[in-house]
């Protein structure tokens, strides 16, 4: 599910804040803050599609995310790599660390990742 950027916004704001309220959601914004009843809109049509939820305490409604941001980057970059790499992840590498002139240290450090990753699986 990719969500339209108006939603990423709020849902970056609740992963943050792990819980918020209406005020706490705007306030995270930065200036001009948008008005109330475009948050309310956007945090109804989030629940609908139930990526969000509340608990409400009287007439005020404390949100929290429903949707994991481990599993909604992970699905991204999964759509990404499929419809811009040919679902090639080597594509999709070669790109990356060709592309933003990555250090002599950052490439090490992928480069270590990858050979965690090969390790772990061997065992």
């Amino acid at each position: 599910m990719k969500l339209p950027q108006s939603e990423e916004q709020v849902i970056q704001i609740l992963w943050d804040k792990k819980r918020a309220f209406m005020k706490d959601i705007i306030e995270a914004y930065p200036d001009p803050k948008p008005a109330s009843t475009t948050i309310a809109t956007l945090l109804k049509r989030m629940q609908d599609k139930g990526v969000v939820n509340h608990k409400k305490y009287g007439n005020v409604r404390e949100y929290y995310p429903v949707l994991k941001k481990e599993e909604y980057f992970s699905n991204q970059m999964t759509g990404m790599i499929k419809n811009f790499f040919n679902d090639s992840v080597g594509q999709f590498a070669s790109f990356f660390t060709s592309e933003q002139n990555l250090t002599d240290e950052q490439l090490d450090e992928l480069k270590r990742i990858v050979e965690e990753q090969i390790n772990a699986r061997k065992k």
